[in-house]
C-alpha cells in the first residue's frame, strides 16, 4: 500500500469519525472546528455518478455564498471533492443546518488574491498547507443558487 492511498484512508475514516460524532452529539460537538463554521458539501462523484459528501470548514460564507479551500491538508494532490465540483458543479451544501442548493467554480486569480487574505486570517494554518505543496491550492466559491 503506498502512503498516498493511507493518507486518503485516513482522511476518509476522520470524515466518518466527524459523521458520527456531529449525529451523535445533535450537532454540539466539533461543529465549528477552528472556529470556522462547518458545512457538510454533496457532490456527484465524477467517475461514479453516484452522490458523494463530506465535511470541509467555511473561512468566508454570507448570504450569497460559501468558500472552501481544496487544501487537502498541503496534500500535492486535490481532493476528490474539488474533482467532483469541477466535472459536477452543480451541488448541495449543509450550513447552520440549512440545506441549499449552490454552483461552485474555482477563483480566479483576482478573486483568490482577495480572498486569500481573508482565509488566512479565518485559519493560518491554511498558509501552512500552501507552503508544505508546489500545487496552488485552489480556493472554490460556491454561490446559493435561488
Amino acid at each position: 500500500m503506498d502512503w498516498n492511498t493511507v493518507k486518503d484512508r485516513g482522511a476518509r475514516l476522520m470524515n466518518a469519525a466527524h459523521r458520527v460524532i456531529l449525529r451523535t452529539t445533535g450537532n454540539r460537538l466539533l461543529a465549528k472546528p477552528f472556529g470556522m463554521p462547518l458545512v457538510e458539501l454533496h457532490t456527484t462523484g465524477r467517475k461514479s455518478g453516484l452522490p458523494r459528501s463530506c465535511y470541509l470548514t467555511a473561512p468566508i460564507h454570507d448570504d450569497h455564498r460559501v468558500v472552501l479551500v481544496a487544501s487537502k491538508g498541503g496534500d500535492d494532490r486535490n481532493p476528490d471533492w474539488y474533482q467532483n465540483l469541477q466535472a459536477h458543479p452543480d451541488a448541495e451544501v449543509v450550513i447552520d443546518g440549512e440545506r441549499r442548493k449552490v454552483t461552485a467554480r474555482t477563483a480566479d486569480a483576482g478573486e483568490k488574491a482577495e480572498l486569500w487574505p481573508k482565509i488566512v486570517a479565518a485559519y493560518k494554518g491554511y498558509a501552512g498547507y500552501q507552503r508544505r505543496t508546489t500545487r496552488d491550492i485552489p480556493v472554490v466559491i460556491c454561490e446559493f443558487q435561488g
